[in-house]
């Protein structure tokens, strides 16, 4: 027994190079692992589906396009300064002046004196001024109550609206940034198609935000004519508009990068030069 055990031994150790020589249960289970990797990764080259050195730089360089977009719009969704609302400053016929500004969840007012107000200025304000701000939630979110601005009532249904196309425009970015950190870690195009469609409708959305929300401010201005006021579109609106532009053409990029062949070839192919 023990003198067959040293003749096999002595034959696995001397057998030749080209030879394969059986492995061990362990040793057998972590190459049979790792061969079926292979084999992925070889599938995946051979369709198409995998992302090239080159690929992934221009697709992580469009993703820190779609993240500043994404921050952008974090930025004015939750500031106020949407809209700025000011009446003339000689209206009340007082040494002060009342103006405001508003977004989609508060409005704050200032009180401003006559005399700090610049003389070739005919409206109240300006709100980037060091004043005091007196800062109120929107009510009719919880209890229903609408808020009153210079005797003025904004729409609620609209502000309401405007504010929901805003959240979900946010939710949609978020599921694109998600589908593109699976593509990148797992290697493959398959997730750049739903992350450039999520990216295309939040840019929409935004823009459909900004449009209800310019609705509303109208309809605020138009609720009452008895006193005039100045408004102009703030910071806040710019940055989601801004954001807006932004996860759109990144949206675009994305859906380029997940074609299977490149447009830019397709469109211009090289002149043979052979002739």
């Amino acid at each position: 027994m023990w003198s067959m055990f040293i003749v096999q031994d002595e034959e696995v150790r001397t057998a030749p190079a080209g030879v394969h020589q059986p492995s061990g249960g362990l040793e057998g289970f972590m190459g049979s692992r790792s061969d079926g990797r292979k084999r992925r990764l070889i599938t995946l080259s051979r369709s198409g589906n995998s992302i090239s050195e080159s690929q992934e730089g221009k697709i992580k360089l469009t993703f820190f396009m779609a993240l500043t977009g994404l921050m952008l719009s974090v930025l004015g969704v939750g500031t106020e300064f949407w809209v700025e609302l000011a009446p003339s400053k000689s209206f009340f016929n007082n040494q002060t002046c009342l103006a405001a500004h508003y977004g989609l969840w508060k409005c704050c007012t200032k009180k401003f004196w006559v005399s700090d107000i610049n003389p070739k200025q005919d409206s109240c304000g300006p709100l980037d001024l060091q004043k005091e701000s007196n800062c109120t939630f929107f009510k009719f979110y919880t209890t229903g109550e609408n808020i009153v601005l210079f005797q003025k009532t904004p729409e609620r249904d609209l502000t309401i609206a405007a504010a929901m196309f805003a959240i979900l425009s946010l939710f949609l970015m978020v599921m694109g940034a998600v589908c593109i950190i699976m593509a990148v870690n797992k290697g493959v195009q398959f997730f750049l198609k739903p992350a450039s469609v999520c990216f295309i409708l939040s840019g929409l959305l935004t823009f459909l935000c900004l449009i209800v929300f310019h609705q509303s401010v109208l309809s605020l201005l138009a609720s009452d004519q008895s006193i005039p006021l100045h408004h102009k579109m703030s910071w806040s609106a710019t940055c989601v508009g801004c954001s807006g532009a932004l996860v759109v053409v990144a949206g675009a990029l994305f859906l380029v990068l997940a074609l299977p062949y490149s447009p830019w070839e397709k469109c211009l192919p090289k002149k043979n030069s052979d002739i």
